[in-house]
């Protein structure tokens, strides 16, 4: 019914059968499902929250984008002179790749991000302590109105280092 990056970690919503997927427009322009994200990525922010705006290129065209954030913290991983923050991320509009794009483009590239993330660090990163995943994961989807749905889903374990 709706897709999650083919590394992202997370909740997930199937249509068991064909008639269920007619709900899909569920995930359009009318905002009735709310998908929150929670990121790693390089490098400290600044701004507690905000939304990045940033158009992205799709098939050729330049299209809105947006990705609502909340900071829920700055680190360090001092034995490799890392600086991280872990965000919490909604997706307004629901472009491909749109989290690891934004926070890319605004130089805060998601750790273990192959596509779109800092080559050089992610090697640092994987030799030094093993890191072999993106540290993007889809952690709450909410769907209000006629079908209350509320579904969560615990971060993976090798987020812990960084919360």
């Amino acid at each position: 019914m709706h897709r999650l990056d083919r590394d992202t970690s997370g909740a997930l919503l199937a249509a068991k059968e064909r008639y269920a997927a007619r709900f899909a427009q569920i995930f359009g322009t009318e905002r009735k499902a709310v998908k929150l994200y929670t990121a790693v990525c390089s490098g400290h922010i600044k701004n507690p929250e905000g939304v990045i705006n940033d158009e992205l290129l799709i098939h050729g065209k330049m299209k809105k984008a947006e990705t609502g954030y909340v900071l829920i913290k700055n680190g360090n991983l001092e034995d490799i002179d890392l600086e991280y923050s872990v965000l919490e991320l909604e997706l307004i509009t629901g472009r491909m790749h749109q989290i690891r794009r934004h926070l890319s483009m605004n130089g805060n590239p998601v750790l273990g991000d192959d596509k779109y993330g800092d080559f050089k660090l992610n090697k640092k990163l994987h030799k030094m302590i093993g890191l072999n995943n993106l540290l993007l994961h889809a952690s709450r989807l909410t769907i209000k109105e006629e079908f209350n749905i509320d579904v969560t889903a615990p971060l993976p374990e090798y987020f812990n280092p960084y919360l």
